[in-house]
Parts: C-alpha cells; sequence; structure tokens
C-alpha cells in the first residue's frame, strides 16, 4: 500500500473541508484557505480557476461517492426494502463522516456565493430523490409491494427524513449524528412507503 501524500489539489479540498467543518456558517475566502493550506493564491488559482471549481469538486466527490455505492447495493440486493434502507443508511453514514461536506450538499456554505453553485449542489439531492423513487416503483413492480400512497410521495417521505437528519447535524453542530438510533426510526420511515 502507497503512503503517498495527497495532491496539491486532493489537500486544497481537505483543507476547505476542514475550514468548513471547523467554523460552520462562516464565509471561505480564498486568502484564507491559501493560508490554510500554505500556499499562495496564485497557487491555488493553478489548480481551480474559481471558488466555484472548488465547491463543484467536492459535490462531485459526493455523487460520485454516494451513488457509486448505489450501484452496488442495487446489484448486490434484490429487495426493493432492503435496497432502500441500505441505501438511506448510506447516506447518513457518509454524512456523518463528511461533516463539511454536508454544509456543501445542503446549500449552507454557499450562501453568498452563486445562485448557479447552489443549483448545482442540489442536484445531488434530486439525483438520490429520483433513484430512491426507482427503487420504491421497482418494489411494486417486481414484488408486488403496494405503495402507502405513490412513489413520488414516498420518496418525497424518505427525502424529508434523509435531509431532516442531515440539517440537524449541521445545526447540532455535528454533535448529533445522522444515523443514531436509524435501526429504530427506520420501520416508521419506511411505513410511510410501503403499506
Amino acid at each position: 500500500m502507497s503512503n503517498q501524500p495527497p495532491s496539491r489539489r486532493d489537500a486544497i479540498l481537505q483543507c476547505l473541508l476542514e475550514m468548513l467543518e471547523q467554523d460552520p456558517g462562516a464565509r471561505i475566502t480564498t486568502a484564507g484557505l491559501a493560508r490554510s493550506v500554505g500556499v499562495t493564491e496564485a497557487a491555488l488559482y493553478r489548480h481551480f480557476p474559481s471558488k466555484r471549481k472548488m465547491f463543484e469538486a467536492l459535490v462531485e466527490f459526493a455523487e460520485d461517492a454516494v451513488f457509486t455505492r448505489c450501484q452496488t447495493i442495487l446489484q448486490e440486493q434484490d429487495d426493493a426494502q432492503v435496497r432502500l434502507r441500505q441505501l438511506v443508511h448510506l447516506v447518513l453514514i457518509f454524512a456523518e463522516r463528511n461533516p463539511g461536506l454536508c454544509t456543501v450538499l445542503t446549500g449552507d456554505a454557499l450562501m453568498g456565493e452563486n445562485d448557479a453553485l447552489r443549483g448545482r449542489a442540489s442536484q445531488f439531492f434530486e439525483r438520490l430523490e429520483t433513484q430512491i423513487r426507482q427503487i420504491i416503483k421497482e418494489g411494486e413492480l417486481r414484488q408486488g409491494l403496494k405503495f402507502n400512497t405513490s412513489a413520488i410521495r414516498g420518496a418525497d417521505w424518505v427525502m424529508v427524513f434523509l435531509e431532516g437528519r442531515i440539517q440537524r447535524f449541521i445545526r447540532s453542530a455535528f454533535a448529533r449524528k445522522p444515523s443514531a438510533d436509524f435501526e429504530e426510526c427506520w420501520p416508521s420511515v419506511a411505513q410511510g412507503v410501503w403499506a
């Protein structure tokens, strides 16, 4: 196994995440980030043409990490109820392990930034909701599971649970873990999806 230090690009992103975690809600400047990384602002811009591109790289990392694992769940599990539970648990654990990234995905760290950037971050949750809706629909088609309401409302219910847990995590300064009591809470969430 190689113990190579992270690339400068990765070191910049890691430092940005640490700053977001240490001081949630604080505005991150390129000057402050450069100081934390130990480089000049010009060096930052050699790796990222703008601060927006840094945040976009973080969103892309989250998408790659979550949706790659999501595909693994879909390949390994046939039961829609198991798929959905595992996917939701995956996202909660990912959020728990990446607190600074949560502030980007929810838009908290993007206040005052470009509207398009906040839209880009919200695509993560839109894509996640689409995947959840697909799992719910497949449960009806392949297994004959009955909805409590509809696939759209069921997915909405699951997203309210997920996003609520992540927002609470941020609001508590990362003290209230998103996955806390998951096994106890999940039956109530699943009941809002399937009859």
